[in-house]
């Protein structure tokens, strides 16, 4: 073989190894919401708002994401057969297992004026998350993941429910998104060199 054509040889088996390392699957996990708590700093009215539309976002997550198995069919208890357990996830082709719990640690309800508008006001949502996964089984620390959200709102001098519904549900949306996107970052992070 001429020494040129073993070099575009080479630059081609290059570009068909890095082109399949780029396709290669993503890891696959199972989460199991456990609670959706509210700090007790959080304001108990807010509070009654904001934590069952985290949970339902949390819910939501959980069951579309696309490197979440949402049902594990036939899953030995991992309290009572923790090995059988790892050996079912190993052939389902998950990584690994977490039970999540989340904390609401903010959250407010501010209504004030809108800019020179005499007929409008703003409503101003802010929601603050912690995720934190631990390990099915062993229960040990898998991950960490704050999210916030704040959402403005014009609305009327006088607030309409499905208003104050959906900037709710607007804020709670992206916190747990937030969330979600610092927790994928730690669990795909190549590991940590000794």
């Amino acid at each position: 073989m001429k020494p040129l054509s073993l070099v575009w040889a080479m630059i081609a088996v290059v570009a068909v190894a890095g082109a399949t390392a780029e396709a290669a699957p993503k890891k696959k996990f199972h989460f199991e919401l456990t609670a959706v708590t509210p700090k007790p700093e959080v304001k108990p009215e807010v509070a009654k708002a904001a934590t069952p539309r985290i949970e339902a976002q949390v819910k939501k997550v959980f069951e579309t994401h696309p490197q979440l198995v949402d049902k594990l069919e036939g899953a030995p208890d991992p309290k009572t057969n923790a090995e059988g357990y790892r050996k079912y996830l190993a052939t389902k082709g998950i990584a690994s297992a977490y039970a999540v719990t989340v904390e609401l640690t903010d959250a407010s309800e501010e209504v004030g004026p809108f800019d020179d508008k005499p007929n409008a006001q703003r409503l101003v949502i802010h929601i603050g998350i912690h995720m934190l996964g631990e390990t099915i089984p062993g229960r040990t620390m898998g991950f960490t993941g704050d999210g916030k959200a704040t959402i403005k709102q014009e609305v009327g001098m006088k607030i309409r429910d499905r208003d104050r519904e959906y900037t709710w549900d607007q804020a709670a949306e992206l916190a747990v998104e937030d969330a979600m996107a610092k927790v994928f970052q730690q669990l795909t992070a190549p590991p940590k060199k000794k």
